[in-house]
């Protein structure tokens, strides 16, 4: 039988998952990157991302170093950017204006660690008490043919590609109250991005 993974195990201080780890420009949580940061095997910021990083660790800013920023650097601080250069943080330019520079960070992350990132079957448990309402499974790449279970709307060997279909507005599978949601099986050809919603302190 297959493992199941639990995706939001890893905002659980006493969870043991490791992830790879995108902070994009936006306001951050202090309480969980600290506990993203200690999970992660690979750190990285989009662009303007790294302002946010900067400000939310000062006074200590060196502890918390990504392996690399990517993005056209149209958003990153001078401060900022020299800041991360000199400590030895990889700088990838990327000057594609068609691309966010979410997905450009994502493509870098994919070929960092193609060789970790496999597609397949994957079991994914969400009941740990973090779990918003929403998920997403957002092909990366190219086309994804994908087969689920547990969802509100499942994929039965359905392409997710972008300009066709991409389930960004997917949900759980509908229980009874006080029963625990159903495990999310997620059957892909190709990479696939796994997106959710979480609420935290019984927001």
């Amino acid at each position: 039988m297959e493992k199941e993974l639990t995706p939001l195990d890893c905002l659980l201080p006493s969870g043991t998952l490791r992830i790879c780890l995108i902070i994009l420009n936006q306001p951050l949580d202090k309480d969980y990157l600290h506990i993203l940061w200690r999970k992660a095997l690979l750190r990285a910021c989009a662009d303007g991302a790294a302002n946010h990083l900067y400000n939310i660790t000062a006074g200590e800013c060196g502890s918390f170093l990504p392996d690399y920023i990517s993005g056209d650097f149209d958003s990153i601080t001078a401060e900022v950017k020299a800041f991360y250069a000199d400590k030895g943080c990889k700088l990838i330019e990327t000057a594609n204006q068609d691309l966010t520079d979410f997905t450009k960070c994502l493509a870098i992350m994919v070929e960092e660690i193609q060789n970790r990132k496999l597609q397949g079957s994957h079991r994914l448990g969400v009941n740990t008490g973090l779990e918003g309402d929403w998920c997403s499974l957002i092909p990366v790449g190219g086309p994804c043919q994908t087969i689920t279970t547990g969802l509100k709307w499942n994929l039965n060997n359905e392409v997710l590609q972008f300009g066709k279909l991409v389930s960004t507005s997917n949900t759980y599978e509908p229980v009874e109250p006080g029963h625990p949601k159903n495990p999310v099986t997620v059957i892909t050809d190709q990479p696939l991005l796994w997106s959710m919603g979480i609420h935290k302190n019984g927001d």
